[in-house]
This record gives C-alpha cells, sequence and structure tokens, in this order.
C-alpha cells in the first residue's frame, strides 16, 4: 500500500469525532444573552499534565440563556472549540476555524480574508444567515465579510457555536449560526503573559503577545495581539504586514456583576485570490503548464500600480489606482462597553456596546471575469480579428484608428519585446501554454461606522417542581457604508505566475509599430458600473428568550425576536454619455467607460419581520438525551427583501464515561425566495437577478472515542441533499435547474483527528483528515469539481512547564482541490475547451510556533 494511502488509513482508523459539545456546565457568573462566561484560562493547548478533553465541568452557554443548565439538556445544536482544538486547526485565516464546526462548509481559499462559508446546504460564494460575533456581540451587523475586521490569535480563549435554534433570535443576520470567539478576561489574582514566535515556509513572521495583572482588588486588566508580515500563502513579490491590538480594563462590583471597557485597534494588509486557470480532462483538474496549481499566482510585479481612468467625479484629476502591491488593507478602531449587575437574587441587567470605525481597501485581480472561459485562448487567437478573438471589439477600432494595419502584436510590457500575429509558433510556445487571457482589476474601497448595543435583563424563578429563566432585551445597530468601485479596468495578460501585461499594438507589413491600441496592458474601463454606492441601516430588535425545566428531564424552550431595519440606499448614477480619457492616455479606447455623473438615485424601505423558535429536550437518563428544535428565521438585505429561513432539527446525545461522547442530528432546511445579485457575464457592467427555492435535508454526527488515556479520536461530519427549485433569473422561470444541486455545496463534509498523549505530559501528536465532496461550479450544475482529501499533521512538545513548541504540516499529499469555479461567468458554466478557471486549496504548507507562558 502507499505510504500516503497507509497514513489516511490510519488516521481513519477508530472514527469517531472533532470539536464535541461537552455535556453538563458550572457557571462561575451568569452570561448574558449571547455572551459566554469563561472557566479555563487559555494559552496554547493545555500544559503539561492537564487534560485538554471536553468534560462534564466545562461551560458551553452559546445559544442558551439560562444559568447552569447543562448542555446535554440544550434543544439547540451547540458545538465547542476549546484552545486545544484551535491549536491542532492550527488557521492560516479566521475562516479556517468555522471548519471546526459540524455543517459549515468553508471555502478557504481567496487567503487570510474574504473567504466564503455557508451552513446545511445553502449555496457557497457568501456568508449569508452566518453571524460571526465576539463576546456576543456581531462583529459586524450584516455578517458578510465579518473576517476582514476579526482575527484569531492569544487573546482568544476559544470557539462556541450554535446552528439554527436560538441563534436567529439572541443576534441580527445569524439564523443559520451564530460563531462566538470567546475572548480572555483580565486576571484577578495574578500576573500572567503569552509571548509567542509564528512562522511558516510560505514566509508568514508573525509574534503574538499577551499580558494580564490586577491593578487592584477589583480592578484589572489585559492587553494583547500580534504583529505580522506575510505574503500570502501563494507565491508573491509582495510582503504585506500589519497589526492588531486588543485591550480591557474590568472593574468587578462587590455585590456581583463587572463593567468592562475594551479597546481595538488595527492595520493590516493581506493578500487575495481569486480565480486561475486550470486544465479539465474527464472531469479532472489538473495544472496549466507554467503556472502552478498549488502555489501558482497570476498576481505580481506587472499589477503592483496600475493607473486606470475614471469620472472626474471620482477623481479629480481622472485617475484612480489599482495597487496590488497593497493588497487588501484593513483598518479598524473598536470601542467597547459591557456592564452587568444583579438587581435581586433573581433578577439581573445587562448591557453591551460597541463602535467600530472601518475601512478596507480591497485590490484584487480577477482572471477571467466578464469573458468567463472563452476569455482564455491563444494568442494566436486574440490577435487574429474575428468571433475568436475575445478582443475583436478592440481590434475592430484599432483597424480604424490605424488603417495601414496589416496585422496585430502583443508587446511585452516588462521586457518590450513584439510578438508579432504572423509568428504562431512563438505564440504558441508562450510560456509553454500560448494563452493570453483578460484579467479585471478590482479596486473597492470601503469606509464608514458600524455601531451595535445588545441591553436587557434575566428574570430567574424556581418553584417546587419548575425553574424558569426569561431574558428579554433590546438590540440597536447604527450601520453606514461608503462604497467606491469605481474604475475596474481589464487588462490582457499570459498566463504564468508573476504574469505579464501586454498591449496590443498594430503593425505594419515589416512588422513594426504603427500605432498602440490598449493603454498599459488595459483594454477597456469602467467595466463594473459606475461603482459609487452609500448604504445605511438604523435596525431595532425587541426580543425575548424563555427556558422552563420541568423536573430534571423535561425543558421546553421559546424565543421571539421582532425586528425594524430602516435602510437607505444610494447607487451612483452614470452618465448617458460615458466621459472622455483624459489627454496623454494612450490607445483606442476613448472613455472611461461607465461613467460617474455626481448625481445619485435614492432608495429607501423600512421593512420588519418577526423571528421565532420553540424547542424541548427530554434527559432519559443523566447521560443521554433526546430534542427537537423549529425555528423561523431571516436575514436583512438593506433595502432589497428580507430573505427568510426555516429549519427543524431533532437530536441525540449520548456520554458513557471517558469512552464516548456523541450526538447525532437530523435536519430540514427551507431557504425560500433565495435573493442575490451576480454579474451578468454578458455586460459585466449589469446585474442578473437570482431567485430560487433551497430546501436541504441531512444528518450530522460529532463524536469522541477515547479508549484510553493517551489515545482519542474525533469524528464530525454532515451527509445532506441539498435541492435547488422554482428559480427565476430576472424573473424569467429556469424550470431546467429544478432538482439541481445548488453552486459550491457538497453533499458529504467529514473531518477525523486521532490524537495521542505523549507520556509524562510531554505533549502530544496529532492527525486529521478532511473530506469534501463533489461540488457544482454553477446552478446549472455543468461544470462538477471533484471531491478531495487533505491530510493533515503535527506536534506539540512541552519543552518545560512554561515553553511550548509546536509544529504542524498541511496537505501533507499535496491534493488539488477546487472549492469553486468562475462565479463571474453566470449560472450555466462549461469546460468544454479542456480549460477553465477555479481556485483551489494550497499544496503542502508546514511551520510552528514557539509559546512562552509566565
Amino acid at each position: 500500500m502507499p505510504t500516503h494511502q497507509t497514513l489516511r488509513a490510519l488516521l481513519l482508523a477508530g472514527c469517531s469525532c472533532l470539536a464535541v459539545p461537552a455535556w453538563a456546565q458550572t457557571a462561575p457568573q451568569p452570561p448574558a444573552a449571547g455572551d459566554v462566561p469563561v472557566v479555563r484560562a487559555p494559552g496554547a493547548t493545555a500544559p503539561a499534565g492537564e487534560s485538554d478533553q471536553q468534560t462534564v465541568s466545562e461551560v458551553v452557554v452559546t445559544g442558551m440563556t439560562s444559568r447552569n443548565r447543562p448542555l446535554i439538556t440544550a434543544s439547540a445544536d451547540i458545538t465547542l472549540a476549546t484552545r486545544a482544538d484551535i491549536e491542532r486547526k492550527a488557521p492560516r485565516s479566521t475562516a479556517d476555524l468555522l471548519e471546526l464546526v459540524p455543517g459549515i462548509f468553508v471555502e478557504g481559499t481567496a487567503g487570510e480574508v474574504s473567504n466564503n462559508y455557508s451552513v446545511r446546504g445553502l449555496q457557497g460564494g457568501g456568508q449569508r444567515f452566518i453571524q460571526l460575533t465576539e463576546d456576543g456581540l456581531p462583529i459586524i451587523y450584516q455578517g458578510g465579510g465579518a473576517d476582514f475586521f476579526f482575527s484569531e490569535d492569544v487573546t482568544i480563549d476559544r470557539l462556541e457555536a450554535v446552528k439554527g435554534g436560538t441563534s436567529g433570535i439572541l443576534t441580527v443576520n445569524g439564523a443559520g449560526a451564530t460563531i462566538n470567539f470567546i475572548s480572555r478576561k483580565p486576571n484577578f489574582d495574578k500576573p500572567e503573559g503569552v509571548v509567542r514566535v509564528t512562522g511558516y515556509n510560505y514566509g508568514l513572521k508573525r509574534g503574538d503577545f499577551y499580558y494580564s495583572a490586577p491593578i487592584a482588588n477589583n480592578l484589572a486588566f489585559n492587553i494583547g495581539g500580534y504583529v505580522q508580515s506575510s505574503p500570502g500563502v501563494r507565491k508573491n513579490p509582495f510582503d504585506y504586514e500589519g497589526y492588531r491590538l486588543k485591550a480591557m480594563l474590568e472593574y468587578r462590583f462587590d455585590g456581583g456583576g463587572y463593567v468592562r471597557l475594551t479597546g481595538k485597534v488595527g492595520d493590516l494588509k493581506a493578500a487575495y485570490y481569486a480565480d486561475q486557470p486550470y486544465a479539465y480532462s474527464n472531469g479532472k483538474p489538473s495544472g496549466v503548464p507554467g503556472l502552478d496549481t498549488q502555489f501558482g499566482n497570476i498576481g505580481g510585479d506587472a499589477f503592483a500600480r496600475i493607473s486606470v481612468p475614471v469620472s472626474t467625479f471620482v477623481e479629480g484629476d481622472g485617475f484612480r489606482d489599482f495597487r496590488l502591491s497593497e493588497g487588501v488593507r484593513v483598518k479598524t478602531k473598536q470601542l467597547r462597553i459591557d456592564f452587568e449587575r444583579p438587581l435581586s437574587d433573581s433578577v439581573e441587567v445587562f448591557a453591551r456596546a460597541r463602535y467600530l470605525d472601518l475601512s478596507d481597501d480591497f485590490n484584487g485581480i480577477f482572471p477571467g471575469s466578464g469573458t468567463g472561459n472563452a476569455g482564455l485562448t491563444s494568442a494566436v487567437n486574440y490577435l487574429t480579428p474575428g468571433a475568436t478573438s475575445p478582443i475583436n471589439n478592440l481590434l475592430t477600432a484599432g483597424l480604424a484608428a490605424y488603417p495601414a494595419t496589416v496585422r496585430f502584436g502583443a508587446k511585452n510590457l516588462r521586457t518590450g519585446v513584439v510578438i508579432p500575429s504572423n509568428a504562431s509558433a512563438t505564440l504558441n510556445a508562450l510560456n509553454g501554454n500560448g494563452f493570453l487571457q483578460e484579467t479585471t482589476l478590482n479596486h473597492d474601497y470601503q469606509s464608514g461606522h458600524d455601531f451595535g448595543a445588545n441591553i436587557g435583563t434575566r428574570w430567574e424563578h424556581q418553584g417546587d417542581w419548575f425553574k424558569n429563566s426569561l431574558t428579554t432585551g433590546i438590540q440597536y445597530y447604527d450601520v453606514s457604508r461608503s462604497q467606491n468601485q469605481s474604475a475596474v479596468a481589464t487588462a490582457v495578460n499570459d498566463v504564468r505566475n508573476n504574469s505579464d501585461l501586454y498591449d496590443i499594438v498594430s503593425l505594419d507589413a515589416n512588422n513594426q509599430v504603427i500605432g498602440v491600441l490598449s493603454d498599459n496592458g488595459l483594454v477597456s474601463y469602467g467595466d463594473w458600473g459606475a461603482g459609487v454606492r452609500r448604504r445605511t441601516d438604523k435596525s431595532l430588535s425587541l426580543y425575548a428568550n424563555d427556558e422552563l425545566a420541568i423536573g430534571d428531564k423535561i425543558h421546553i424552550d421559546g424565543g421571539v425576536r421582532w425586528e425594524s431595519d430602516k435602510a437607505r440606499y444610494l447607487e451612483g448614477n452614470a452618465a448617458a454619455i460615458n466621459q472622455p480619457v483624459q489627454p496623454g492616455v494612450i490607445g483606442v479606447v476613448r472613455t472611461v467607460g461607465s461613467t460617474f455623473n455626481g448625481a445619485y438615485t435614492e432608495t429607501r424601505r423600512t421593512q420588519d419581520k418577526l423571528a421565532w423558535t420553540i424547542g424541548a429536550s427530554y434527559l432519559i437518563t443523566p447521560h443521554l438525551s433526546v430534542y427537537g428544535r423549529y425555528a423561523n428565521g431571516f436575514q436583512t438585505n438593506n433595502t432589497d427583501p428580507i430573505t427568510k429561513i426555516v429549519l427543524y432539527e431533532a437530536g441525540a446525545r449520548f456520554e458513557y464515561g471517558r469512552l464516548l461522547s456523541a450526538s447525532a442530528t437530523v435536519f430540514r432546511t427551507n431557504f425560500n425566495n433565495q435573493f442575490y445579485n451576480f454579474i451578468d457575464p454578458a455586460d459585466p457592467t449589469k446585474q442578473t437577478s437570482f431567485l430560487a427555492d433551497l430546501k436541504t435535508t441531512g444528518v450530522e454526527i460529532d463524536a469522541l472515542v477515547r479508549p484510553v488515556e493517551w489515545f482519542s479520536v474525533n469524528v464530525s461530519g454532515v451527509i445532506q441533499d441539498p435541492t435547488l427549485n422554482n428559480l427565476t433569473l430576472n424573473g424569467v422561470p429556469q424550470p431546467t435547474y429544478d432538482g439541481n444541486r445548488p453552486e459550491r455545496t457538497p453533499a458529504r463534509l467529514f473531518t477525523i483527528t486521532p490524537t495521542f498523549k505523549l507520556p509524562n505530559g510531554l505533549g502530544e501528536i496529532y492527525g486529521r483528515y478532511k473530506y469534501v465532496g463533489k461540488i457544482y461550479a454553477d446552478s446549472g450544475n455543468g461544470v462538477a469539481l471533484p471531491s478531495y482529501g487533505v491530510t493533515s499533521a503535527g506536534v506539540t512538545l512541552n519543552v518545560r512547564d512554561n515553553l511550548q513548541l509546536n509544529f504542524n504540516v498541511d496537505n501533507i499529499f499535496d491534493e488539488i482541490g477546487l472549492t469553486e469555479g468562475n462565479p463571474r461567468q453566470g449560472q450555466t458554466q462549461n469546460a468544454s475547451s479542456g480549460y477553465f478557471y477555479a481556485r483551489g486549496i494550497v499544496g503542502r504548507t508546514y511551520g510552528g510556533s514557539l509559546t512562552l507562558r509566565f
């Protein structure tokens, strides 16, 4: 048996669990709605001699509002990932951590930020119905794009998640799932600190730190964060640096409760990856000569800084810079306050609020946008006028501008070499593949603020045969975004790592240049419309969640949240006549394309909706329970229609001593009238509206087997059957799509994680095998992306009681795995040419960290 198959068989042996929930809890102080008390100080993995396995004493209360309620009695699907689980995952991005939650599909191939994740069969390509929260408050109101503004570091203790159930009640825009990142709280007993240095073979260099100490009897603080420099996981001539810091000051009242002030600041740059060309034969993807599937990157020096003509209503001088050298730059400043105080033995009040000032300057290249797979063709086709040339309109304009043109050529802007169209052998040998392509430059700058507050009270009452906990509250959000996505332009470049840009030139009979058709490689401007927008949301929610315990065995839970969102949307108008380019701009394209004219079209809309849920659980024995839950939730979409979601689930939890902890959930999810816009591949300046019903039925499993003290194996996964129905594009029914699988949605996902503890508290050795089932690149199911499995492994060594070394390897066997096709090509794709665009996982990466605690 080959070595990699042997290791995979070892990882599969024993089959059972990941990030399993703990069963019982004892809370040191009650949580506010959506918050989570912390019972163990974090660090890296558990120090020598301390178990990191979930036990019956752990506290897990995300998604529940009662005090001291054992998780085995919960009527919701809740997951815990300890600090040790996070360390074993060795995440390369925030989105990677979401893979610790069964049932969530993560497309973690965009880099450190802007990744996609979906829940329980919803189509991929977004982040809808999933809310990322930090200490119980949403990172941003809308949810989508939260990974721009949050990073995991040593200030985070652990992760807790709830899918469905109360998720749509206790927070906004999270009806599908809430992922709660729980911070370390200040230490009131003694000073403590953590220093960590991390490095990876692709060039990441990072330093984390954390320090906490008491100031006075009832006053303590902490501060932590990280600084880093990284080119990203794919080959890149640029290095992106940045930092994020967080500090807390907490005062504890003598009579119980606390007030905590938290400040955060960050300035972080990161690489972004869209699609790149792949070969496609017999349903199997492979590399294009000259471009590595595992670490190849079209972006590079040629895209460092490009000045793009734009409307003077956007930039006074008529130019807007695209800078791949800056990557995605995110700046954040946040101030937060948390307050909790008991008024009596049975009543307490809580309040938490945060104000986030944010900006993100996105500079990303999108190969294949607009033209799709048809734009990936031979250089000979590009330079030959006619229907086979993706730039035929440019060539036609060139013939009109330079009547003496005999043929066209491609001029490499790095070397200055001109290759004429009649040098077919040279063109066909270009980079070993003979291709040119069109690549879109997307510069999207957004700025604004995001204010959120959650204020409420909890009342608990206990009778002779029952106990009831009622939490009520108000949530308010005031959100503003200004967006400038103008000057989206298209360039011609070759297909290789660190690709070159090419000018298209007119040649005479002697192959001498008599005219330049493009502008430093740019062949069109204003490709995605005027691109200037503003949005505001003012959201008010009233909510209540009641949890009734009848005796020790029966729990009945119900919750309701009413939200009213007052939204405003301003769309920058495009001029009837496109503005001319500035004097000195070369080429035959003489306008800036779709032109913002300085005016806006305003839409105002106030919408309200009611979310509600009811559930119950029955404790058959102290170690076996069953539960059921219904939830009806929604997602606001600014002035677009509110999107609804209905979730049904039933499950069982079982624990048998040390040997086994397991849960299984059967679920049904209805995503009716799912609406979003995507770029029309026939005219990228226009949006196509997608409306469809999605239904998913599935089973999730989550189990831990620990036959001996020194070995455990975790298994988690989902088997589901998601289908599309009643799909329309721009209001036109598309019956041929009925019964299809939603795009970028696997039917099977599972992860296996065995862990071996080393003797004498020396550390542990762990492995992981992740399987992702087949997905489709499009809703038409025209291009199937095959299933794949990724094997990883690591070791943690406790060099001393306070010094820990971690080393891990991801994708040991260098598998090719694709998470999307070309989302800008439309809902029906094909790879009939034998080549197509897709985005995939990277190859083998390895690295580690050294952690000192004091």
